[in-house]
């Protein structure tokens, strides 16, 4: 299974890359940057990780991506991507053979999750869902096989190293970690073990995952000033305030994404490995799984604080909707050919693999022509450069630092957010650390440098505006 999804894996993220959608996400190139300015930087370093995005994917891709071509490409940011859709695709097998002893149905689950066009676009990207989907799975795996014990049981260590793997990862993987060591302390008491007995056994594991959301906490504290980075965006999600709409969100996301044949026999295994876990003691690690719902719980809690809608957000519960879907179909037996074959068609007819008109490609490419219009601000930057630094929020404006890669440009070159007290001195007075100024004016309302310039016209005082093009203005200082 894994070899197999390696390669397909491989062959998809080829054929994007001809498409030429490997980047047309801003995020995309959003990753490179950050992964590339922990070495090329004005003030390289650890404070270069960031911290709005957590930490592994750059730190896996910040060696590969000093490469000039890797970093313009994303190649090495694709094969993490690619290994990654592998592994996912294979934990998703295992844990339906290993919760309804059928390996067609565990076939049939991985499939419902390795032909969705949604993750097989991600996959084909240095995006980091799917890294954080086969790192999450593979924790639930090896939290049911945990839980169940034997010879083959994973040690406290294996399994608590995976779960701080996926936490530094994406913080979809924070509620799952907690939630499914939260549940196993059930199941271990439910198995016959002592409550307390159980909590120290789970805490064995436990202490792994929440040390090191511990320390990334005091580590934003240190490079960004607060616990949790925060107001980066513009609240216009009409969930905003309403929670039961932001659930509907999600659920009206998941079913575009997946399709409603797939989504009914999916919450049908949900509620199979729900009804056993409770009803029947030796099954109680069936619910294991069921907390990598979780994942909802970030966009539910962005929604209503009213972040804007991303379809993006809900891909990591296509993995948990495979893999009880898989279980829906090996849950009889004697069926198991025939739920496994059934729910392969149901996915062969909704899910369409290669769609370029699957949501997650389209959303992929909402900022597509702003790439090609920005060429006129690349171009006329480019003409009167001569080494000054180029002052620019990386928040808004770090995809557009990937793409001047193209035209000879490096992190180094910019003045930004991660340059500590040398950016917040130019904040107030760029002149003396600024030849340039690059302003994203429009896009949700404008960046901090747009917002400042309003407020504070002065700021501007000895640059003139050279060119704009896409919401994006260039200002060059006067000698």
């Amino acid at each position: 299974m894994f070899g197999a999804s390696l390669l397909v894996g491989t062959l998809v993220a080829l054929w994007y890359a001809r498409l030429g959608l490997t980047l047309s996400h801003y995020d995309a190139r959003g990753h490179l940057v950050v992964a590339r300015r922990i070495f090329d930087s004005i003030t390289p370093g650890w404070q270069q990780v960031g911290a709005v995005w957590l930490p592994l994917p750059h730190l896996l891709n910040a060696l590969p991506v000093q490469v000039d071509v890797l970093y313009r490409t994303g190649a090495s940011g694709v094969a993490i991507s690619v290994l990654s859709f592998a592994v996912a695709t294979g934990a998703i097998a295992w844990t339906v053979a290993a919760l309804t002893g059928s390996w067609p149905a565990a076939l049939a689950g991985a499939l419902v999750f390795a032909l969705n066009p949604n993750v097989l676009y991600l996959e084909a990207t240095p995006m980091t869902e799917p890294l954080l989907m086969a790192l999450d799975a593979a924790a639930i795996a090896l939290l049911v096989k945990w839980c169940r014990g034997g010879p083959w049981a994973p040690s406290n260590a294996v399994v608590g190293w995976v779960f701080v793997l996926a936490c530094m990862t994406r913080y979809e993987a924070w509620p799952v970690a907690i939630g499914s060591l939260a549940v196993a302390v059930w199941v271990l008491w439910r198995g016959g073990l002592a409550a307390v007995a159980a909590a120290k056994r789970v805490w064995a594991v436990a202490i792994y995952p929440v040390a090191s959301i511990l320390a990334f906490t005091v580590f934003s504290k240190i490079v960004v000033g607060a616990w949790f980075a925060s107001g980066f965006f513009v609240p216009e999600n009409p969930a905003q305030g309403r929670p039961v709409e932001a659930v509907r969100l999600i659920v009206w996301g998941l079913h575009e994404l997946s399709g409603t044949g797939v989504m009914v026999v999916g919450s049908l295994g949900a509620l199979i490995l729900m009804g056993r876990a409770l009803w029947t003691r030796a099954f109680a690690a069936d619910i294991l799984p069921l907390a990598s719902l979780g994942t909802a719980a970030v966009p539910w809690s962005a929604f209503v604080d009213g972040h804007p809608y991303r379809i993006r957000y809900m891909v990591p519960l296509i993995a948990i909707q495979a893999l009880c879907a898989g279980v829906a179909a090996g849950t009889w037996r004697r069926g198991q050919y025939a739920g496994a074959a059934a729910l392969v068609a149901v996915a062969l007819v909704e899910l369409h693999p290669l769609s370029l008109t699957a949501p997650m490609v389209t959303e992929a490419q909402w900022d597509k022509p702003n790439i090609v219009a920005r060429e006129a601000v690349t171009a006329c930057l480019r003409e009167g450069y001569r080494g000054d630094s180029v002052m620019a929020s990386m928040g808004s404006l770090g995809h557009y630092m990937q793409d001047l890669s193209r035209a000879g440009f490096a992190i180094r070159d910019f003045l930004h957010e991660g340059n500590g007290d040398i950016w917040l001195n130019a904040l107030n007075s760029p002149r003396p650390y600024a030849g340039w100024i690059l302003i994203e004016e429009k896009a949700e309302g404008g960046d901090m440098l747009a917002h400042i310039a309003r407020e504070r016209p002065a700021f501007l005082d000895g640059y003139a505006r050279v060119c704009d093009a896409a919401g994006v203005a260039l200002y060059r200082r006067a000698n």
